[in-house]
């Protein structure tokens, strides 16, 4: 029996990675476009939004939606590099990084981490 026309978890998780990855478009392309917000601003952070935001929508939740082989690492990866960012965030700019930043950075490794969670879930239903 095919699972061909179910929605499965991994569908949930590609549909929770567009949107986190809109999110991320949206907030870095308006700062590039030249919107600035009234706080201090870390210059690769708006650039790093917009292309992580990018690489989510265009592979990560396209590999995910699919259940391609490359879905968990890509998912591995995003979650791994919000770590790192957050973790130079909280260190190396940690007196001028604006609360909406490290707020946007929390909620990003949350849903990522439930992105992971969902997937890991579905792996271990089809073992």
């Amino acid at each position: 029996m095919q699972n061909k026309g179910k929605f499965g978890l991994n569908k949930i998780a590609s549909i929770l990675a567009v949107i986190i990855g809109a999110m991320a478009v949206f907030a870095g392309g308006k700062v590039l476009l030249g919107t600035l917000p009234d706080y201090y601003l870390i210059d690769w952070l708006p650039i790093y939004n917009f292309i992580i935001g990018a690489v989510s929508i265009f592979f990560s939740a396209l590999m995910i939606w699919k259940n391609n082989a490359y879905a968990m690492p890509a998912i591995l990866g995003t979650f791994g590099l919000h770590a790192i960012v957050m973790v130079i965030l909280q260190t190396a700019y940690r007196e001028v990084v604006a609360p909406d930043s490290i707020m946007a950075m929390t909620v990003r490794l949350v849903v990522w981490a439930i992105i992971l969670i969902l997937m890991l879930i579905q792996r271990r239903k089809k073992s």
